[in-house]
């Protein structure tokens, strides 16, 4: 027989590249982001950039734009100093790209 062995989910690295809905939506005036950047085989950062636009395509506020190794990060957004409406948020990490929609409610 083997030893047991137990693997915890929650500290183990992501395989795919995730962006997840915010929380909660619509939100006032805060809201939180989750996002996810597998390990590669080389170990290498990613260049990692979270943008939020309005619906014009012009940019709001950049939440994270920097080099970040794999695993899930979490974001909060402020967005006290913004209209009410519609927004998009946008993650991008080397090749991979995602948008989602987020609404703020005053």
């Amino acid at each position: 027989y083997s030893k047991e062995i137990t693997v915890d989910a929650a500290t183990s690295l992501p395989t795919d590249f995730s962006l997840s809905q915010n929380y909660p939506n619509p939100f006032n005036p805060s809201t939180t982001i989750k996002y996810a950047i597998p390990e590669n085989s080389s170990r290498i950062t990613h260049n990692v950039s979270l943008v939020v636009f309005n619906l014009l395509g012009q940019e709001v506020a950049t939440l994270v734009n920097t080099q970040q190794p794999a695993g899930n990060y979490e974001v909060k957004f402020d967005a006290s100093n913004l209209a009410s409406g519609i927004y998009l948020y946008k993650l991008q990490a080397g090749e991979f790209s995602s948008v989602k929609k987020l609404i703020l409610m005053k």
